[in-house]
């Protein structure tokens, strides 16, 4: 279990959080390019050095809950089922949908719609990403690699889990498409399910028996 927080830390995810909530709004309401540090830290009441202690880039204002995505994946493949592959547990793991896609009150949809607006319409978001992807690739194909017992130079395991993030990135693709269309939270998430699908198996042939959990 994981033990309750103590008052220091709650205060500090308070504050964490209510920085994040007025950069979201801002954001919301002007863009990201147009908001500076300086005009979030006023409207979350704190310094502009405090913001930037919670969140070392204006980037990460938006994409700090990603790093539980990160430890959630990779734990999934860690705890896989005896006889389950390393593509089974993620293809289980990125068809499930999470966050505002997963819920279905219309205040939440309309979150949703904004900030995939926010995103797709920023240069210094999308090149964010793309950093947070190589991260990601990275991680799962040191994972990997010590799944399989590969050797250090061995392009396998990189090879495995770039193939695998290009999944997850064309199924966020499909996603970002169709909320900016409009479309129900539940028709995008029944899509994000068929697309897993195909495209996984896509990639069974070649990786489908790669690290079997063990018995």
């Amino acid at each position: 279990m994981v033990p309750p927080l103590g008052l220091r830390e709650r205060k500090k995810q308070q504050t964490r959080e209510a920085i994040a909530e007025a950069a979201r709004r801002l954001f919301g309401e002007r863009g990201f390019e147009r908001v500076t540090v300086a005009e979030i830290a006023r409207a979350a009441d704190v310094a502009e050095k405090t913001v930037f202690n919670y969140f070392p880039t204006k980037e990460d204002l938006v994409y700090w809950r990603l790093e539980s995505f990160e430890e959630e994946l990779l734990e999934t493949i860690r705890e896989r089922r005896p006889g389950e592959s390393v593509l089974a547990a993620f293809g289980r793991f990125v068809s499930v949908p999470r966050g505002l896609l997963a819920a279905s009150d219309p205040e939440a949809r309309e979150r949703l719609g904004a900030i995939t607006r926010m995103i797709t319409e920023s240069p210094a978001l999308l090149a964010r990403e793309e950093q947070i992807y190589g991260r990601y690739t990275n991680s799962l194909a040191a994972l990997i690699a010590e799944e399989t017992g590969a050797e250090a130079d061995d392009v396998g395991p990189w090879v495995a889990a770039n193939a695998m993030m290009g999944v997850h990135r064309s199924l966020v693709a499909y996603s970002r498409r169709r909320i900016v269309g409009g479309e129900p939270s539940s028709r995008i998430a029944r899509g994000v399910r068929a697309q897993a699908k195909q495209a996984l198996a896509l990639l069974g042939e070649g990786l489908g028996e790669l690290a079997p959990g063990r018995s």
